[in-house]
């Protein structure tokens, strides 16, 4: 694979770090248990496949669900959608998409 120099300053020193190309023929982007289950599935068909996160391993959803998937049904008198969106948001570290979050959390009950 071609090398390429690349300057990087840092307010000790200038040096030069090698940037590797990486070339596949599909990238996955999300590593919870879709990401992972879509990546097995292309290398399993013969693909090189990469699969990236913006969150380390242990961090993604599928890991990290706390308590999988829910709704609120506004059967109960604190039972919000507004709540479920807040402990979605919450829950993701601030990093999920918070137009879907919501859009989901409010048709969730339906």
């Amino acid at each position: 694979t071609p090398v390429h120099r690349l300057f990087v300053v840092t307010r000790q020193a200038l040096f030069f770090a090698a940037v590797h190309d990486h070339f596949y023929d599909a990238v996955v982007v999300g590593a919870g248990g879709a990401g992972l289950r879509a990546a097995s599935g292309l290398v399993a068909h013969g693909l090189k496949t990469a699969c990236i996160s913006k969150v380390f391993p242990t961090r993604s959803h599928t890991v990290a669900a706390q308590g999988g998937i829910n709704a609120a049904l506004g059967n109960m008198t604190e039972d919000d959608w507004r709540w479920h969106a807040y402990d979605t948001v919450k829950g993701s570290d601030w990093l999920g998409d918070q137009d879907a979050i919501e859009h989901m959390c409010r048709l969730a009950p339906q």
